[in-house]
């Protein structure tokens, strides 16, 4: 495609949503004939060092997946799940998704994934085999497939926005601290780009990473205590995934480091992960995300209802991420049911611009880039496991898949929509890098 062709797409078409996507509207007139199921992927860890945040997604799903089946399906059909547990190992994320994509039972979408290595096991294979995949958790941006839709937050919907709450309370340094993993690695590249062009010396920004499923806490937390002891207001800002949560937190209290000390927000720890602790010790600490259990909305409450009563557990726990697969599977399902077939590419084209619900009181938007419209907020931990919410975006915000603080990609955008599909548009010299259109 040439740079004059691109020029006069972008002009007839507003990269803001202001189209509910092109060319399914002949499709949307045929309706299938095919009575047999819909088969809904759930692909998530039910073992392994990611199972204490990803069994919970797939008993979600089990229960939205119920809820649709009982209110009459969607086109006529009733929904089937295909459940399959990769066991936090993330080769088996991408042969399991083969497997659910070309198996006797051929999922038409998938549901799953938690970190960012596993989605990127499964992007080239729903990519090759054009399938769906429904991405609840945030993660570090840096892409955009015409395959994949990011219901999570990118970094500027939780990382940059927690980065501005912790110095608008006067933060001047800065310890990151994460998994060694792609996700931890991208979102600190583009904190630490952010707080260098905010003034922050190097000397004042701590970087350190550590493997899955870490639990030798002492030394680190010890590095954190000297590094907060130099004067300087000290923040973590933490990236640590998994069940290493738990021994991270418990050594936070074993020397002593309350949040008027050290406070720590961190962006992959929420109610469900909570659980396992003592929180007591913990209370002031934070979490950036884009929905709390605690949040006061008729939505949230009847979703809360909803969930103990389908786990028959009263002290049942809701988090950002299973908000993110409510909105992903509503969504979903709108398109569906607006394009009149579970066809693949019927679906991509009608999803652009559907809106529904979100758990905070307010809506949710698909964006073109696959990204979708969300609250920012920040809570902090209570003794009994709860957040506060202290602070929150007076609107929804819109993820970005490139960020603009990295030079690569600082002017970057994704636009799905046909007949543009580009998923790397550099706005400067109006090239598409990567997509259909760059074709």
């Amino acid at each position: 495609m040439t740079t004059t062709s691109l020029r006069k797409l972008i002009a007839g078409s507003s990269i803001a949503l202001g189209l509910t996507g092109f060319g399914s509207a002949a499709i949307a007139q045929e309706q299938t004939q095919d009575n047999g199921p819909i088969r809904v992927g759930i692909l998530h860890s039910l073992s392994g060092t990611m199972a204490i945040s990803e069994s919970t997604l797939k008993d979600e799903m089990l229960m939205l997946i119920d809820k649709q089946n009982d209110a009459g399906g969607l086109l006529g059909r009733q929904l089937e799940p295909v459940v399959m547990d990769p066991a936090s190992d993330w080769s088996l994320y991408a042969e399991q998704a083969r497997d659910m994509l070309t198996g006797d039972d051929r999922v038409d979408v998938i549901f799953g994934n938690w970190t960012s290595a596993s989605r990127k096991a499964v992007l080239p294979v729903v990519e090759e085999l054009n399938g769906l995949l429904f991405y609840p958790v945030q993660y570090e941006g840096e892409e955009s497939s015409e395959n994949i839709f990011y219901t999570g937050a990118a970094p500027n919907q939780q990382a940059i926005p927690a980065v501005d709450y912790l110095m608008s309370q006067g933060v001047e340094r800065w310890a990151l601290l994460g998994t060694d993993y792609v996700y931890p690695r991208t979102t600190n590249k583009i904190l630490e780009a952010y707080l260098k062009a905010n003034g922050v010396a190097g000397d004042d920004i701590m970087i350190n990473y550590t493997p899955f499923g870490f639990s030798d806490w002492q030394s680190i937390v010890s590095q954190v205590k000297d590094f907060g002891s130099q004067g300087k207001k000290t923040a973590v800002v933490s990236t640590i995934n998994g069940d290493a949560n738990v021994p991270f937190y418990n050594e936070l209290a074993n020397q002593g480091i309350s949040a008027g000390d050290i406070p720590v927000v961190a962006f992959s720890v929420g109610e469900q992960e909570l659980t396992g602790i003592d929180t007591a010790p913990l209370v002031g600490h934070m979490a950036a995300w884009n929905y709390f259990m605690s949040v006061d909305s008729d939505a949230n409450y009847d979703f809360i209802d909803d969930w103990v009563t389908y786990t028959g557990n009263d002290e049942a726990v809701t988090n950002d991420p299973m908000e993110a697969h409510y909105i992903g599977f509503n969504m979903w399902a709108q398109a569906v049911k607006k394009a009149g077939t579970t066809d693949v590419d019927a679906v991509k084209d009608s999803i652009i611009g559907v809106t529904v619900p979100n758990l905070s009181g307010g809506a949710s938007t698909m964006m073109p880039n696959h990204h979708i419209t969300k609250p920012v907020m920040i809570g902090e931990i209570q003794d009994d496991g709860q957040f506060s919410v202290v602070w929150q975006t007076p609107t929804t915000v819109a993820g970005d898949a490139w960020s603009d603080y990295l030079p690569d990609s600082k002017n970057l955008i994704s636009d799905w929509r046909a007949p543009l599909r580009c998923g790397k548009l550099d706005v400067e010299s109006m090239t598409c890098e990567d997509g259909p259109g760059a074709e």
